[in-house]
């Protein structure tokens, strides 16, 4: 029987537009708490963009995120999959970063990563740009190098921007798998589009066996697919997924830093993850979700259900 601590209040018990907002109604679960040890699948904030170069926002997703996650609900509509009840999951707070340093907030992160991972911990992480997965796939590489399923109208693939600047939300995909973190031959990146600087990021994957399905491709083929073969490139080994919603099409998904046109609509934006089943996920990510770019909060809203999607593959 599972742990009713870890149950989200319920919209039968406390409206949705009251209580303090966590993430899906979970109960807060901070590291040092009591039950931290106890939890399965923690639901992390990286309320961090100083990684972006164009538009800035994201470092203010997970408050609109959480607020917009009050909506969901405790069973998934199709597979019937009741996440919170399959395992302990709880929100675990924000990652205190330093918004003014990027090299120390890339510490903080790795840091608390590897605290909920000794507690042995999977991450469903809530950012913040997309620079947030560098040091969030330092913790969770630790023991060796993940495959990773990545969506997104963006490589991320670059060396560097302005003049050597290593860090920022285009490079963060290629310093991890400089790093060791990332096997490229077990990387996908599925949605790729938008005019371009060069080729070099292009040309980076080609050389390191990194697969990209273009936004072509993937209309051409479907969803189902695409999915089809991104779980054979994975195979059965610890998989991290990375979620940008801006591979969803500014027509669904307008909140965000680098619009581009042409993407998904929303319901291939939730197929996409649905096709994740029996994937081996150590950790997943959403980012780049910008609240000052769609007040209405409807990006948030289809980011937070992308969210519930993979917690349900996760469980």
């Amino acid at each position: 029987m599972s742990d009713p601590f870890f149950h989200p209040v319920s919209g039968f018990e406390l409206p949705r537009f009251a209580g303090i907002p966590t993430f899906m109604r979970l109960p807060f679960v901070p590291p040092g708490h009591e039950r931290f040890s106890d939890v399965q699948v923690g639901l992390i904030g990286v309320p961090w963009d100083s990684g972006t170069t164009n538009r800035p926002g994201p470092r203010h997703g997970p408050r609109q995120m959480r607020d917009a996650s009050t909506m969901i609900r405790a069973q998934h509509p199709v597979s019937g999959i009741r996440p919170f009840e399959q395992a302990a999951c709880a929100d675990l707070g924000d990652v205190a970063i330093n918004p003014a340093d990027i090299q120390d907030s890339m510490a903080r992160i790795t840091a608390f990563y590897s605290a909920a991972m000794a507690a042995g911990i999977r991450p469903l992480t809530v950012g913040g740009d997309h620079l947030t997965s560098l040091p969030v796939l330092r913790a969770l590489a630790a023991n060796g190098p993940l495959g990773m399923i990545h969506f997104d109208s963006h490589t991320d693939l670059y060396h560097s921007y302005f003049n050597g600047q290593m860090y920022t939300h285009g490079t963060p995909f290629r310093r991890a798998v400089e790093e060791g973190l990332l096997d490229p031959k077990r990387v996908i990146q599925i949605g790729i589009r938008c005019s371009q600087y060069d080729s070099e990021d292009l040309d980076f994957a080609r050389a390191n066996g990194i697969r990209i399905v273009s936004i072509e491709e993937f209309h051409a083929r479907g969803p189902e697919d695409v999915m089809a073969e991104a779980r054979q490139i994975v195979g059965q080994r610890d998989t991290y997924v990375s979620y940008d919603i801006d591979f969803v099409d500014p027509a669904f998904a307008p909140g965000t830093g680098t619009p581009e046109v042409g993407g998904p609509n929303a319901y291939q934006a939730l197929q996409v993850v649905r096709g994740l089943s029996g994937v081996r996920i150590a950790g997943a990510d959403v980012v780049e979700v910008s609240p000052p770019f769609d007040p209405s909060g409807g990006t948030a809203y289809l980011a937070v259900t992308v969210m519930f999607e993979l917690l349900c593959q996760m469980v």
